[in-house]
């Protein structure tokens, strides 16, 4: 039987959307990974999500693409208890130590893919399920040799816009400004987007953010903080 690890192991020969980091998980990241993946965890051999048999409601469900160490999107899940979540990341320490967050806030709104969320995309999420889709902080592979992997590209922005609903939001936050820059000019040719600025460049940080560690440290650095947000019009 081909596991959800299987998959991820066979990506590091094909990498699509990441690049695997080092590193190994702390005593409590694997404590939480082995007592709370079967409650939190999502599989792709399960197909199609059914958003009410995992979370026992119809609610604004939110999609973030690569959360780290998953701090901010526990967060964000604990200030909206009125909304659905799903987290998704392929380095396993990012996954425990997001299980160690649902556990300590007490969350039920919270699940995670361990996977591609190419492969995500494609497997379990329907068209027009999503009512925002987050990326924030995203590599911004800065040689412009490594550019192309950039998960900001025209036909992956093109596939995402399937998976939202019409009048949904895709917010994306970056520290890199070259990366801002390219972002924008992908994002404001894209088909069926809108730009929420109204001069077609970036919005101030919505509240609804938080800050994170690894923006704080950008700050510090005089790092400038970029977010984009889009509507899916058609």
């Amino acid at each position: 039987m081909t596991t959800d690890d299987d998959l991820v192991r066979a990506k590091e020969r094909d990498v699509r959307s990441f690049v695997l980091r080092a590193g190994r998980m702390t005593r409590g990241q694997e404590r939480a990974w082995d007592r709370l993946w079967p409650e939190y965890g999502l599989s792709l051999s399960l197909g199609v999500l059914d958003q009410e048999a995992v979370f026992g409601r119809r609610a604004p469900l939110n999609l973030e693409i690569g959360f780290g160490m998953g701090q901010s999107l526990a967060e964000m899940a604990e200030h909206s208890p009125d909304q659905d979540f799903v987290g998704v990341e392929v380095h396993k320490p990012g996954c425990g130590a997001l299980l160690m967050e649902i556990e300590k806030r007490g969350l039920t709104n919270l699940r995670i893919y361990r996977a591609d969320v190419i492969d995500v995309l494609e497997t379990a999420i329907p068209d027009s399920a999503l009512d925002r889709v987050l990326i924030y902080f995203p590599d911004p592979w800065p040689k412009k040799k490594h550019h192309k992997r950039r998960i900001v590209q025209p036909a992956f922005m093109d596939m995402l816009r399937t998976r939202i609903r019409p009048g949904g939001i895709v917010h994306i936050a970056t520290d890199w400004e070259p990366y801002a820059e390219h972002i924008l000019e992908v994002m404001n040719q894209a088909p069926g987007y809108e730009n929420l600025a109204s001069d077609g460049g970036t919005v101030p940080k919505p509240e609804d953010r938080p800050l994170t560690k690894f923006e704080k440290r950008g700050e510090e650095r005089g790092h400038k903080v970029s977010d984009v947000l889009f509507r899916r019009i058609t």
